[in-house]
């Protein structure tokens, strides 16, 4: 019998088996690879927040609780929302130098990081509004008379139609707008701080902020025009009423004695 010669692999079954080993590895990366990006980024988070609680635990728990439970010293932070964290640590209005009727602003004391890491912590402990990204605040094509509208309706009853900031009682304050910076104007909106009403979006729009920020950055920009001329700190009728009554008037007294004077001196000549 002939020995059965040893078959021949055919010259494309290299090429074939490695098409099929690339599939199987390509196959395998899209299978696992999102897994293990979503749990670099969980642990990224979990990271973020143990040392926010690290943080928290030195700086915010003597008045808000271990837990954020709140005490007799401050409200309760379950639920805030990482927003919330943001606009008060990062105006320095938290850690709150001593009690008061209201947080002042001052420089803050924590990085942007530390407070990144704060407010993982906090929106850990409920869920609240998260911090806003550029394109929601940005005032880049917002209608700026619109915002001028809303914040007019909204806001100027405390701010000032301009936003100059304005006294309510006991001891409180609505502060000035100038030189704010656009993210904490969007987050002040979205958490209410302080003794200013929350808006949220289904009372304004993510729109009607853009619009409202733009009308501010406007209205306070260094190429704003007064069209009345002098204005007097833009602190509206009140500010331009007592300039007219103190100088205005005192002006006129001022002449009617000048003349009394010389007519009485014409008399007696």
């Amino acid at each position: 019998m002939k020995k059965l010669s040893a078959r021949r692999r055919h010259p494309l079954a290299a090429v074939v088996v490695l098409l099929f080993a690339l599939a199987v590895t390509g196959g395998l990366y899209a299978a696992f690879a999102p897994a293990d990006t979503a749990k670099a980024d969980g642990t990224a988070q979990s990271l973020a927040i143990e040392e926010g609680k690290k943080l928290y635990s030195v700086g915010c728990a003597s008045c808000h609780g271990t837990g954020g439970q709140g005490t007799s010293d401050g409200p309760s932070l379950v639920g805030v929302g990482a927003a919330a964290v943001d606009f008060q640590v990062r105006t320095g209005r938290m850690p709150l130098q001593q009690q008061g009727a209201q947080a002042p602003r001052k420089k803050a004391i924590y990085s942007q990081a530390e407070t990144d890491q704060i407010a993982a912590y906090i929106a850990s402990l409920g869920a609240g509004p998260s911090v806003p990204t550029k394109d929601q605040y940005s005032p880049d094509g917002a209608d700026i008379a619109k915002g001028g509208e809303l914040f007019r309706t909204n806001c100027a009853q405390c701010h000032n139609f301009t936003g100059k900031g304005g006294a309510l009682s006991n001891g409180k304050f609505a502060p000035s707008l100038e030189d704010v910076d656009p993210k904490h104007i969007y987050e002040a909106m979205q958490t209410g701080p302080q003794n200013m009403p929350s808006f949220p979006d289904t009372t304004l729009s993510e729109k009607n902020k853009k619009d409202i920020i733009a009308y501010l950055d406007t209205v306070n920009s260094s190429k704003s025009e007064s069209p009345g001329g002098l204005e007097l700190g833009g602190l509206g009728p009140v500010s331009e009423g007592l300039f007219a009554w103190i100088f205005g008037l005192g002006a006129l007294i001022a002449v009617a004695i000048w003349v009394a004077a010389h007519t009485a001196k014409a008399k007696k000549s």
